[in-house]
């Protein structure tokens, strides 16, 4: 019973301080993550001051605007309307849990054309990415500078993601940990 016990515990420590599994609830990050897949997320090394990097996908809290229907951006007034992404979040974080990828980090000049990013004046390769479809989210011209100790996230389904083109950068700090693999289903087991 004891050694039962001493597993439990074990397990219970690991995921609240290292790993901790997560379920892909909406199409947003397809077609890296599907609706259903569960992914591990790696929070010791955040914990210990790790910086996200662009690239990587991570799971993270939203701004409390985030959770409005329109998601609301924290720089008063402004609207997505295809002059600029959200230059601003709202100040506090909402409760839940989102999965998205960083496609800037703070001093970085992001805009979008196509659904692609342009960081700092050059558009990146995005083989990940979902065609955006053309809607006024897939084209921003004005470019915004990510603040320090921000990031600003985007899913790879361009056209089907509520991220920081409508809601802003997000506090280094909101970053739960990265997705460091896929467990389920087994089809789709190894890295996002």
């Amino acid at each position: 019973m004891f050694t039962v016990a001493v597993a439990i515990g074990l397990a219970l420590s690991v995921q609240a301080y290292a790993v901790k599994p997560y379920r892909i609830p909406s199409e947003s990050m397809e077609p890296t993550l599907n609706v259903g897949d569960r992914v591990l997320v790696n929070r010791f090394s955040h914990r210990l001051g790790s910086q996200p990097k662009v690239g990587q996908i991570v799971v993270f809290h939203p701004p409390a605007g985030a959770d409005a229907s329109p998601p609301r951006c924290g720089n008063s007034g402004q609207d997505v309307d295809g002059a600029s992404p959200c230059a601003r979040p709202t100040h506090t974080a909402s409760p839940r849990t989102f999965i998205k990828r960083v496609v800037g980090v703070g001093g970085d000049r992001i805009g979008i054309r196509g659904g692609h990013v342009v960081r700092n004046g050059t558009l990146q390769r995005e083989p990940f990415a979902a065609a955006c479809g053309g809607g006024a989210e897939c084209d921003f011209p004005r470019a915004i500078t990510v603040p320090e100790g921000y990031v600003f996230l985007m899913g790879d389904n361009r056209g089907f993601s509520e991220d920081s083109r409508f809601w802003g950068p997000v506090p280094v700090s909101w970053v739960i940990g990265q997705a460091v693999a896929v467990y389920w289903p087994p089809r789709d087991l190894g890295s996002p």
